[in-house]
């Protein structure tokens, strides 16, 4: 009876190598750069959702509608979604909206379901972007604070004071950013 042992060739070793180094190599790619991006701060890292700043313009004349604007920084790693704005102090729901103009220059305000919040930027609200359209009680004067709670999709709520001002005074924006558009992402409905 002959044992018959078998044996590798070179070729078969090659081939062999060959087949075990491709994905050897697709983790080695991966994992660097998972540790790029672990290194560099952003992995876990979530929203940090602060709401630094909040204005509501005084109505004028008879009307009752006006307009609040926030300046919304996102320290965190990841955007985060505005959702929804409340306030117990006012008349009616509060409307996000941003503003449009018609190819004849006429304004009109569009509602929108939410607005980003990029990581690492945020979201300056202004007449010129993104605002929410509110309904004031009577007798408000300027300097008066208006509570408001603004819902985020991934950070929950966060309670601010908005001042009362008159149209054009207590800027939220530094010259020439109120003509940057804020982060605004139209809700499935309106696609």
């Amino acid at each position: 009876m002959t044992d018959h042992v078998w044996r590798p060739t070179r070729r078969r070793l090659t081939d062999t190598l060959l087949a075990a180094l491709v994905p050897v190599a697709a983790c080695g790619l991966a994992l660097a750069g998972l540790t790029a991006w672990a290194g560099s701060g952003n992995a876990g890292s979530p929203a940090r959702i602060e709401v630094a700043a909040g204005r509501v313009f005084l109505p004028y004349g008879d009307t009752r509608e006006s307009a609040a604007f926030f300046r919304i920084v996102n320290s965190g790693g990841a955007e985060d979604r505005l959702v929804d704005i409340t306030s117990g102090s006012l008349d009616g729901d509060i409307t996000l909206s941003r503003h449009r103009t018609t190819g004849g220059g006429v304004a009109y305000r569009d509602p929108v379901d939410s607005a980003v919040v990029p990581a690492r930027v945020g979201l300056t609200m202004s007449p010129h972007s993104l605002d929410a359209t509110v309904r004031a009680r009577a007798g408000w004067r300027a300097g008066d604070l208006v509570p408001f709670t603004l819902h985020f999709r991934r950070s929950g709520p966060v309670k601010v004071l908005a001042v009362v001002v008159r149209p054009g005074e207590g800027s939220l924006w530094s010259p020439g950013s109120e003509r940057t558009p804020a982060a605004v992402e139209v809700g499935p409905e309106e696609r």
